[in-house]
Order: structure tokens, then sequence, then C-alpha cells
């Protein structure tokens, strides 16, 4: 685990992670999601095949991203305000848990890092980006 809490932190982690671990599986959260493209670029720059739960990662040149669809929870969030504003109470209204999730693969970052996505995979994945 690399702690990370301001931008000069960032390049020493990954340098860090590329020469400690096989691969990196970055953290949610704010701050490192606002940096997607940073760390995308770094782990690939080390040759670190590197993951993060938000498929914006993978967009921005990540390997792979896997977590809850964004849009999904856009969606739900919409469904709720929707009830509220019907005059549902906030505290009436179910507690739901993702599930819907997705899973992305960036082929030219599996490329750019020598690897084979086994065909498996390939297939289990909701989107394939070439």
């Amino acid at each position: 685990m690399f702690e990370i809490k301001s931008d000069c932190d960032i390049e020493p982690a990954i340098a860090s992670a590329a020469v400690q671990a096989n691969a990196l599986f970055v953290g949610a959260g704010p701050y490192l999601t606002a940096r997607v493209r940073l760390l995308a670029a770094l782990a690939l720059r080390h040759k670190l095949p590197a993951a993060h739960a938000q498929r914006g990662f993978a967009e921005a040149g990540g390997l792979m991203s896997y977590g809850t669809s964004q849009a999904d929870a856009c969606r739900q969030s919409g469904v709720y305000a929707g009830r509220i504003l019907k005059g549902e109470k906030p505290g009436d209204l179910p507690v739901l848990q993702a599930t819907k999730f997705e899973f992305v693969i960036n082929m030219a970052t599996a490329k750019a890092l020598g690897l084979a996505v086994p065909m498996q995979i390939h297939a289990a994945a909701d989107e394939v980006i070439e």
C-alpha cells in the first residue's frame, strides 16, 4: 500500500510499486479519481499493469477497471430524487446496494505492456477499448 497525499507523492509511489509489485490497483476516492490520466500514464511508463474501480481509468489509458456502473448509480439517484419530490420522506426510502458492475479492458495498454489477454477474460469484459 502506497499513501498519496499530494501530487508530488504520485510518481514516487508508482515507481516504488513498479519495483515492489507485479500490478497495481489504484484506490478509489475523489483525489485519485481526479488524477486517473496521470496515474494511467505513469503506470504505463513504469510498465506496471494497473486497475481502478471506475471505467474512466481504462478510458484514460489504464489497463482495466472493475467497479459499479456510474451511469446506473446516477439513474438510481434520479429515481430517488423523483420519489422525494413526489413527497416520500428520504428516511423511508430503502438503502440500495449496487447491482450493476462494469469490467473494461484497454487492449492498447495491454499491448503496450506486452500482455496477452486470455480470450475468456476478453469475453467477460463489458467493454473492450481497442
